[in-house]
């Protein structure tokens, strides 16, 4: 099509939704309805027409969807995305010079003016139309051009109903001229995820933690695990990595950095004579026990997601075979790896400024596609922030064109626009800043942020509130109550959240020193066995919340989140809901491990999905007691044992 044709009149803009003018997709999961928009107009009066065009990313020809005109120029149509994988869509404008015929012929008829020209005019437009038409409607389309043509009496009554003629009308209308029509500049594309992607509940264990004390866990192991963590409602079992561990430089206890004989090193210092990326560490089992673990996983309803991080210990195969793809210091010795003040000798980072940098690439979206062919189909990506952005737009989009289902989550604690860049590079989630949020304003403002922004086109947060590398302060400090308060809030704010258990469950509070938010005798270098039955763990009320997630739609989108307002600056009040107001979700949440809290909630009328003033029975999904909710303005007592109400709406 040559758009610098001048006869092109119709002017596209604004098309929405969008991100970064097109550059990147939006994300949606499958059967999601995607609403388009945009301003369509032209120069004068004539009428125009506008079609929402879309087309699966490998295919040539595009299917139409009619837009509605919505006023002001603005223009709506809608699609529903039925397979996984990326589409495109754009959008495409003409002059309706047959609409424009009628609505001018109406208003001729309406002023009492002579229409015999006109009903000669709209015979042309209609033949040009008929020319345009497969056989049996162009037959139809042509007869009506005669008529029009050939009228005994061109006033009467006969013939302006004949060319008026709705149906006829629609005929021909749906054979447009659209040889001078508008195609937006922008092909904007979408990606389509499963519906994990957008919820999932998440429990990161060690698989060498996972046996009885004085032994190195297996997957055998792991799978005598399954039923607990898959009766606390969990969906996502994740593996810290599970490959070789480095012998030379091993970090010993506490990161200590001469290691003893019994110490068993960091999972993250990957890479041995035993092998690389693609081995598995000899004392956790084979390949094969690997892949029983991830189908006996899939009978109880949980998927097994890896650890990709892309770094080598000093012994990784790759050091030996691969020595340009690691930066050397100026004494020869290769540079490892450091976070000042922190040194992790034990960790050889790549060097993608390699000259061999394609086959560098190529070896690691291998990686991940070795893994996927062993049945992983979620992976949590390290550092993703410390390589570079094209190289995970590359992998990414390659892997995911090949296997649709693959989802990964961006582990990049580190600035926004980085995060934010990860994601829409082809990233399915994002951890978030929620870890280090936990005043009412900041909860406030940052949700609000994720959630009526334009990042929720392309950012699915998933919230942690604590990881082996992380153990914020408000846990350290706050005891239980700390720890119920922050499960509660990522997993009744998020659609995706996960925890690091057992450690959470247990409520495991012990910085490293003072100021640290690094555990103390840190899982990451040593094997930690724990009481799962100790009687003030937070396994029932996981199980209870994960319960709620799954029985609760509203629970399991991030989009309906809104904030309202409770006059107690300790107390969060906010609301989730379906699209048609039939699950209601009220949560109102304390932020004093301390002390009860209560305060008056304000509801606007109809945020409850009914009037204001009708009544309501409310089940509390974190107590299991009902109660009774009557118009907008409502008192709410939290306090111990749960640190939140989270409220079922029911309709009496």
């Amino acid at each position: 099509m040559d758009r610098t044709d001048g006869r092109r009149r119709v002017v596209i803009e604004g098309l929405k939704p969008l991100v970064d003018g097109g550059r990147f997709p939006i994300k949606r999961i499958i059967g999601d309805t995607v609403v388009v928009e945009a301003d369509v107009f032209a120069d004068g009066h004539d009428q125009i027409e506008a079609r929402l065009l879309l087309r699966a990313e490998s295919a040539a020809e595009w299917a139409e969807v009619p837009m509605q005109a919505l006023g002001n120029d603005r223009w709506r149509a809608e699609f529903q995305v039925r397979e996984l994988g990326r589409c495109r869509y754009t959008i495409e404008g003409w002059i309706d010079r047959f609409g424009t015929w009628r609505a001018d012929l109406v208003k001729r008829l309406e002023a009492g003016q002579d229409v015999s020209v006109d009903l000669l005019i709209g015979a042309a437009l209609i033949e040009d139309a008929a020319g345009r038409a497969p056989g049996p409607e162009s037959e139809r389309l042509r007869a009506w051009a005669r008529q029009l043509r050939e009228p005994a009496d061109p006033a009467a009554r006969g013939a302006l109903a004949l060319a008026l003629d709705e149906t006829l009308g629609q005929l021909a209308l749906a054979h447009p001229d659209r040889s001078l029509a508008t195609r937006c500049d922008v092909e904007a594309a979408v990606v389509v995820d499963r519906l994990r992607a957008r919820y999932s509940t998440w429990y990161e264990v060690f698989p060498r933690s996972c046996a009885e004390p004085g032994r190195h866990g297996t997957f055998r192991d792991c799978e005598a695990r399954l039923p607990y963590i898959s009766a606390m409602g969990f969906d996502v079992l994740y593996f810290p990595p599970i490959h070789p561990i480095g012998r030379a430089f091993r970090k010993g206890r506490n990161n200590t950095v001469s290691a003893q004989v019994d110490d068993v090193g960091s999972p993250w210092a990957i890479g041995a004579e035993e092998g690389g990326h693609t081995a598995i560490h000899p004392e956790l089992g084979s390949l094969e026990e690997f892949r029983r673990l991830v189908g006996r996983a899939r009978d109880v309803g949980l998927e097994v997601a890896l650890d990709i991080a892309f770094q080598c210990a000093p012994d990784h195969p790759w050091v030996r075979d691969h020595p340009e793809w690691f930066r050397r210091r100026p004494d020869g010795a290769i540079q490892y790896a450091e976070n000042p003040p922190k040194k992790y000798q034990d960790i050889y980072p790549l060097d993608f400024e390699t000259p061999d940098w394609p086959a560098l690439w190529k070896a690691l979206r291998d990686v991940m596609g070795f893994w996927i062919e062993q049945g992983v189909r979620i992976f949590r990506v390290d550092n993703p922030h410390t390589k570079p952005f094209g190289f995970w737009e590359w992998a990414l989009t390659d892997l995911k064109a090949r296997y649709p289902d693959v989802l990964f989550l961006s582990e990049a604690f580190t600035r926004p626009r980085v995060m934010h860049r990860l994601a829409k590079l082809g990233f399915s989630q994002s951890y978030t800043y929620f870890t280090w949020r936990n005043t009412k304003a900041e909860l406030t403002e940052y949700f609000t942020e994720l959630t009526t922004t334009d990042a929720q086109e392309y950012f699915r947060p998933n919230l942690w509130p604590n990881t082996p590398d992380i153990l914020p302060e408000f846990l350290q400090t706050g005891g239980r109550p700390a720890f119920a308060i922050r499960l509660v809030l990522a997993a009744t704010l998020g659609a995706n959240y996960g925890i690091y258990g057992p450690a959470y469950e247990l409520g495991e509070n012990l910085p490293y020193q003072p100021g640290s938010e690094e555990y103390l005798d840190s899982e990451k270098y040593e094997i930690k066995q724990r009481d799962l039955a100790a009687p003030d763990s937070l396994h029932d009320l996981i199980a209870r919340l994960n319960a709620a997630r799954h029985d609760n739609p509203a629970l399991q989108r991030d989009d309906t989140l809104r904030f309202h307002e409770i006059d107690n600056p300790m107390l969060l009040c906010y609301t989730k809901s379906t699209a048609d107001l039939g699950n209601v979700i009220v949560a109102v949440v304390s932020l004093d491990p301390d002390n009860a809290q209560g305060g008056w909630v304000e509801l606007a009328s109809g945020e409850l999905g009914g009037a204001a003033d009708q009544p309501l029975e409310v089940a509390d999904v974190v107590s299991g007691g009902r109660h009774a909710w009557q118009g907008p303005r409502t008192y709410v007592e939290v306090g111990p044992p749960y640190p939140a109400r989270i409220y079922v709406l029911r309709r009496q």
